[in-house]
């Protein structure tokens, strides 16, 4: 018999191969209302006036803050391997700079 508490959980999850080309982004702007957060992935060029979002993903909060853990624990291994990620070299305003939260 089947023990469902110790069966693991797989899904199958299917890449696109439009997607899977990706979309390069050097800033991302985040906003939150009490049901979701709104990241738009932003690329922007030095010296240039405009800037445009390459792709938005929006989440409930739970889901963000799973991204966050998740992103924070693959930062850690990086660092573990390569070293610690200089962040103050940088010709562009900081992620998420300056911008007041959405309300839904």
């Amino acid at each position: 018999m089947e023990n469902n508490n110790t069966k693991e959980n797989k899904i199958n999850i299917e890449l696109p191969e439009e997607v899977a080309e990706g979309v390069y982004s050097n800033l991302a702007l985040i906003n939150h209302s009490p049901s979701e957060f709104v990241f738009d992935f932003i690329q922007a060029m030095p010296g240039m006036p405009k800037a445009k979002v390459r792709s938005r993903v929006i989440m409930t909060p739970e889901n963000a803050k799973r991204l966050l853990t998740a992103l924070q624990d693959n930062i850690r291994k990086f660092e573990e391997n390569t070293g610690t990620i200089n962040t103050g070299n940088s010709d562009l305003p900081p992620i998420n700079f300056g911008t007041p939260p959405t309300e839904a």
